[in-house]
């Protein structure tokens, strides 16, 4: 089972993750033929990326080799993809043929759960109510002092 492109060798793939990754290498997959792709560009945190989005400059650009045994591992910059919670792959050309197939693609690095902000519900008083705020009374003590 491989994933092709559909009109040239461009393909992209979106990784939303369900919390943070340290991302510490990529491993790809192809045949042993042009098929295979020759380069690869990362971008983090972009959600919902789309080919127009592949312009703007990556955090990391791979240029691969083939490998149809998935031996060789492209480590990443570390301090770039410590924080990521959405992983976009960009392979914009391969070695020369029409499509580009993948046959896998392997993401290593350390998982740590999100920390997600929940919603709060609160209620404001636009005036304070006296009701609400009932306090004992206090009766006035003098002292003198002769």
């Amino acid at each position: 089972q491989f994933v092709e492109s559909d009109d040239d060798e461009e393909l992209l793939f979106n990784v939303p993750f369900t919390g943070n990754v340290k991302l510490k290498g990529v491993i790809v997959m192809g045949e042993d033929d042009g098929t295979h792709p020759a380069e690869m560009r990362l971008f983090r945190n972009i959600p919902h990326m789309s080919f127009d989005d592949t312009a703007r400059e990556p955090e990391q650009t791979f240029s691969l080799n083939r490998d149809p045994t998935g031996e060789l591992e492209y480590p990443t910059k570390i301090a770039r993809f410590s924080n990521v919670y959405h992983l976009s792959i960009h392979f914009p050309k391969n070695f020369g043929a029409e499509t580009t197939k993948i046959f896998y693609i392997g993401l290593k690095g350390e998982w740590t759960e999100a920390h997600r902000h929940e919603v709060t519900i609160c209620n404001y008083e636009a005036s304070a109510n006296p009701a609400d705020h009932k306090l004992e009374q206090i009766t006035p003590q003098t002292h003198f002092i002769s």
